[in-house]
Formats: C-alpha cells, sequence, structure tokens
C-alpha cells in the first residue's frame, strides 16, 4: 500500500507540475513578447496561394500578429481560379482581411498565368522568388510568413511558396534584418485535437505560437464562415 500511495503521489505532481507548465506556457504565448518575432511596429509580409489560405490556414497567426501591433500586408500568388470562380474569391479574400485586420490597400493579388490555381502544375521557383523578393524590397518587409515544406494540406501551390522563401534565404538575397516564418504542418490526428494539441503544440513549437483569446478566435470563426 505504501508503495501505491507513493506513486500515486508521483504521478499527483507530475500531472499538477504539467499543467503548471502548460498554463504558464499558454500565458507567455498570449503576451505581445513572441520568441524570434520582431517587435510591434514591424512590416509583415504573409504569403498565400490562393483566396482563403489566410482564413483556413493563418487566421491564428494573422491575428496574433495584428494583436503584436505588426504592419501586416498579404501577397496571394492566384485568384484561385481553379473553378472558374476567381472574381468571386477576390471579392471573399479582401472581405476576409478586413476581418484580420489587414486593410485593402495592404493586399496584393497576383493572377496571371505564371501561377494557375491548379494542385498538379508546380510554379517556378525562381519567377516565384523573383515576385516575392520585389515585394519583400519595395515594402521594406522584417517579416515573411509562408508554408513550410509540407504545405499544411501538401498542395504543389503552398509548397512552391516555401521552396522561394528557403531559396531566398539560403542564397543571402533577403535585405538585412528579415525573417522567414513558416506555419508547421502536422499530421492529420492533431488537426482534429482542437485544444487538446495545445500540450503538443507548446513541446514542439520553433519559434512563435499563437493562442488566440476568446474575442479573436470569434474573428477567426467569422472569416471560416463557422456560426
Amino acid at each position: 500500500m505504501e508503495v501505491v500511495g507513493l506513486l500515486l503521489c508521483v504521478a499527483a505532481a507530475v500531472l499538477t507540475w504539467g499543467f503548471l507548465w502548460v498554463w504558464d506556457s499558454w500565458e507567455r504565448m498570449k503576451s505581445p513578447e513572441q520568441a524570434g518575432l520582431p517587435g510591434g511596429g514591424s512590416r509583415t509580409l504573409l504569403v498565400t496561394a490562393h483566396p482563403d489560405d489566410e482564413a483556413m490556414f493563418f487566421a491564428p497567426t494573422v491575428l496574433g500578429l495584428v494583436r503584436m501591433r505588426h504592419q501586416v500586408s498579404l501577397l496571394c500568388f492566384s485568384a484561385g481560379n481553379y473553378y472558374n470562380q476567381g472574381e468571386t474569391r477576390k471579392k471573399e479574400l479582401l472581405q476576409s482581411c478586413d476581418v484580420l485586420g489587414i486593410p485593402p490597400s495592404n493586399v496584393m493579388i497576383i493572377d496571371n498565368r505564371d501561377f494557375p490555381d491548379d494542385p498538379g502544375v508546380w510554379w517556378d521557383t525562381e519567377r516565384v522568388a523573383d515576385v516575392l523578393l520585389r515585394h519583400v524590397e519595395a515594402s521594406r518587409i522584417n517579416l515573411v510568413v509562408t508554408f513550410d515544406a509540407g504545405g499544411v494540406s501538401g498542395h504543389s501551390n503552398h509548397v512552391a511558396l516555401y521552396a522561394a522563401a528557403r531559396t531566398l534565404h539560403a542564397q543571402g538575397k533577403l535585405p538585412k534584418g528579415c525573417s522567414v516564418l513558416t506555419l508547421q504542418s502536422v499530421n492529420l490526428l492533431r488537426k482534429y485535437l482542437s485544444l487538446l494539441d495545445l500540450p503538443c503544440s507548446l513541446l514542439c513549437a520553433r519559434d512563435a505560437l499563437f493562442v488566440l483569446s476568446r474575442r479573436e478566435a470569434a474573428q477567426a470563426q467569422t472569416v471560416l464562415g463557422v456560426p
């Protein structure tokens, strides 16, 4: 019985420590000071492939950066015309950005044959990199935010953006002081765990993790069309 009691005490202590650690990490991640991120007033460029990427994949990041008083701009590399609904999706993108805190004047949508909305087409890395670099230099961007090598959903257009950003970084072409932050792709199980994934996210976060307030969560649900 003494051994069982000791084991229960140890288990309780471990659970308590784990709870306190997660809570402390949560509070730190909600604070304006984020590891690996420039401070308030920084010029951040979100780079996406299609209208709705900003809502489906980056809403927490955008809301967190706006909370930190970053000047967020969006560069979208296509009009999302895969189903011939490009004009509608452009309007939806502007509406989404308005809710997320990105003004229309800071939104650039590229609509040309070089970057078709098509998972079967690999966008030319050098062309993407050239367009991206011109926008970074013209707007004096401090931070670029885009997809990682997994593209979150594995979409080839998403991955092409990562390849271009990686190329610019590896070749030292980005302006001095400009950093790149990529959205971490996770497996299917973690995608649908919601808050239950928080401990794993805290453990795996390499640079920054944004935890939304109730009001920010409502904003994110609005752009996603969640009632």
